[in-house]
């Protein structure tokens, strides 16, 4: 037996989320289906839209100004900078006060663990105490078990980009954690139930002790940055148990993957799918698809055929949401003869000769950075012919070609705008 919904995403980052709950807004049945984790746990937690342009300009202080500027099939060109703000509300509503940066349509300027400053225009309510147009000095605090944030050379690197502060970082030890290879989550827990550590010969709670720790170290100033592992559940309530202790401000520095950020703003997204109604189904591959039989070019999916634990079982919606990811999440392939989109097997835009993919310069731009779907302004994937592949498939996210999200520092913002109208308009089509 089939499994039938009116709108069907495919994928489970923040463009497959969008688009699901973007859909639900309508009155039609939704379901999300991904083979892996999702791959918001490796993000940042930052929801940027523009931060520099293709051209290397910036960091910008109005993303929506150059939005207008865009080069014919950027992802943003195709919605529409009208879109990318509806989008940037719509996660609003989502977020509610787990996030800031609604209040101003500039760029905020987030330090980053590598001590590099990040414009972004959503952030975590957890950084916003260290933004780096802040002029508060501050004091960074890394931890001996913890080698992804090197607190002093990242203070280092803010002075060097010219930080309206002074910055000075330290390297402790973390109460109760004796070993370089905890998980961060290992970290979190341990704050979140403010378990008993030992402290010399002595025992108290773990934020009470991590703040006893880091009280040595103040001088004059005003806040303190951990890297972010201050709690997952109950994150507020430990950072501002060591913001009273410390008598200080007390912010995160977003981390590298895995990222507890990341996991919050899924948890975020998850319970708002689950609050919406989609109905959503993890580990289960898409492995195959078939079309509706019908005369001249107008085709369309029929159904998809999903792995689920062996079994093969069509899932057949009206709709569809085509949201992968790109190179690095393999919703794009490359082989050494061609690039392809391995589900559906859309047109992507390539050149023939291999080595023109790259160029030999690292930190040149690369042509492979670019590739994935081209689409209509409907978001539908465009053959060779620029004509639709299927009339009822729409893309989101990173499978879509035609811009390089890690120089422009655009990739959660077109995951969330393109995911918003692809989902927006599967709804409106599956509800008529």
């Amino acid at each position: 037996m089939a499994i039938e919904d009116d709108v069907l995403v495919i994928g489970g980052g923040l463009a497959g989320a969008t688009a699901a709950l973007a859909a639900a807004e309508r009155d039609v049945r939704v379901r999300l289906v991904t083979y892996k984790q999702s791959t918001l746990r490796h993000a940042s937690g930052l929801i940027d839209i523009l931060g520099y342009t293709p051209d290397g300009e910036g960091p910008l202080v109005d993303p929506y100004e150059a939005l207008e500027t865009l080069p014919e099939g950027h992802p943003y060109e195709r919605v529409g900078s009208e879109a990318v703000r509806e989008a940037l509300t719509f996660f609003d509503e989502i977020a509610g006060d787990a996030y800031a940066g609604s209040h101003t349509d500039a760029n905020a300027l987030v330090p980053t663990h590598g001590g590099t400053v990040k414009p972004t225009a959503r952030y975590p309510l957890s950084t916003a105490d260290g933004l780096a147009s802040d002029a508060r000095d501050t004091l960074l605090v890394g931890f001996e078990t913890l080698t992804d944030f090197e607190a002093p050379l990242a203070a280092e690197h803010l002075a060097a980009a010219g930080a309206p502060f002074a910055a000075r970082g330290v390297t402790v030890s973390f109460p109760g954690i004796a070993r370089d290879d905890a998980k961060v989550t290992r970290y979190a827990h341990l704050l979140d139930h403010d378990e008993t550590v030992a402290t010399g010969s002595d025992e108290t709670g773990a934020r009470n002790a991590l703040a006893t720790t880091v009280r040595d170290h103040l001088e004059d100033e005003s806040r303190v940055g951990f890297p972010a592992i201050l709690g997952d559940e109950h994150a507020d309530e430990v950072r501002a148990d060591l913001a009273d202790a410390l008598g200080v401000d007390v912010f995160e520095v977003p981390m590298g993957p895995p990222s507890l950020p990341g996991m919050r703003l899924e948890d975020l997204l998850y319970d708002a799918l689950e609050d919406a109604g989609v109905r959503t189904a993890s580990g289960v591959p898409v492995i195959g698809y078939e079309t509706e039989d019908e005369d001249g070019d107008d085709a369309r999916i029929d159904h998809v055929v999903v792995d689920r634990h062996g079994a093969e079982i069509p899932y057949r919606a009206d709709q569809y949401v085509l949201a992968t990811g790109g190179l690095v999440g393999k919703g794009v392939r490359s082989e050494r003869e061609r690039v392809f989109e391995p589900l559906f097997d859309c047109h992507v835009p390539h050149a023939e000769d291999r080595y023109d993919w790259f160029v030999d310069d690292v930190f040149g731009e690369q042509p492979y950075a670019r590739f994935g779907l081209p689409a209509d302004r409907e978001l539908r994937p465009l053959d060779g012919n620029e004509d639709p592949e299927f009339s009822n498939l729409r893309a989101a996210g990173a499978v879509l070609g035609g811009y390089d999200f890690a120089a422009e520092k655009s990739g959660a913002g077109v995951s969330l705008a393109t995911g918003y109208v692809a989902g927006t308009r599967a709804g409106t089509e599956a509800e008529q």
